[in-house]
């Protein structure tokens, strides 16, 4: 399948991307992420390892889009972890507070 990414043409496979990705650890997953056989890679990582380029030259976005497109199951960025120390801490007792004055 013909993609285009950071303005080049790439022609893409499904077996030729299981193929360049086969033996490539994946990295932690902080962002969105493609899951190529039984492992999960940041689609940055994909994007780079598959067209040879550097993760400054093309977005996320366009990267998704082609593993879409040839089958891979795509996922969002996980949700913002709840934040700790001082601020968290307010929050929860905050949401304490609440939950008293409405029972």
């Amino acid at each position: 399948m013909r993609c285009v990414i950071a303005r080049f043409p790439f022609d893409l496979t499904t077996s030729g991307v299981i193929q360049s990705m086969k033996g490539v650890a994946p990295e932690q997953v902080t962002g969105a992420s493609v899951t190529i056989g039984r492992r999960t890679y940041p689609v940055k990582q994909v994007g780079q390892v598959i067209t040879g380029q550097d993760r400054r030259d093309f977005s996320a976005g366009e990267v998704l889009r082609a593993m879409a497109r040839l089958g891979f199951t795509c996922h969002a960025a996980p949700p913002a972890a709840e934040p700790t120390g001082l601020l968290g801490l307010l929050r929860q007792g905050s949401a304490l507070l609440d939950a008293d004055r409405s029972a």
